[in-house]
């Protein structure tokens, strides 16, 4: 590879890196061509971008980013790595599981995770990372919580006065048969 192809692999990555807020870092060294190719669809199906490059040329896009922000990542850069990124935090989580149960194994490996800002290091948390909530989750449960309390208020405003409506028509109608 050519000092400008490397650069401009740099340049990809950074903007890669720049885009999305949430990837992935998986090693697939023990997994066939054909378990590669089939992961990849998979990936373009759920709209997660998968990449595989140089550890080094990773590290040095990082770096030129902000090299404090991701301190945390660059031990997980060896082996073979394949980037996955994707606006879903969880999507990619979830490719990965699935992936593993349909091949019965435990490739891919998760090497690190960054998710808005949050470290997330080794396979063990790939689990955690599955169940993490979407953005419009927790909106939807924020607007679910909202509406509750409101929901109570109006049906007991309208029982009581369903209550009062039909209380004053009997008081009405033993007032006029007299």
């Amino acid at each position: 590879m050519t000092k400008d192809q490397k650069n401009e692999v740099i340049e990809l990555l950074k903007g890669k890196f720049e885009q999305y807020n949430n990837f992935y870092i998986t090693d697939t060294e023990s997994l066939s061509v054909e378990q590669v190719g089939k992961l990849r669809r998979t990936c373009f199906d759920k709209s997660v971008e998968m990449k595989v490059a140089k550890n080094t040329l990773i590290r040095k896009a990082l770096e030129s980013l902000d090299s404090e922000k991701y301190a945390g990542i660059y031990d997980s850069l060896h082996k073979v790595t394949a980037l996955m990124f994707s606006e879903n935090p969880k999507e990619p989580a979830l490719i990965l599981s699935s992936f593993r149960k349909e091949g019965n194994g435990d490739k891919p490996v998760l090497k690190a995770a960054f998710i808005n800002g949050d470290i997330y290091e080794g396979d063990a948390q790939l689990k955690a990372l599955t169940q993490i909530k979407t953005k419009n989750e927790l909106i939807g449960e924020v607007i679910g919580l909202l509406q509750s309390p409101a929901k109570r208020v109006l049906a007991a405003l309208l029982h009581h006065h369903e209550q009062q409506a039909g209380g004053s028509t009997e008081a009405e109608a033993p007032a006029t048969a007299e």
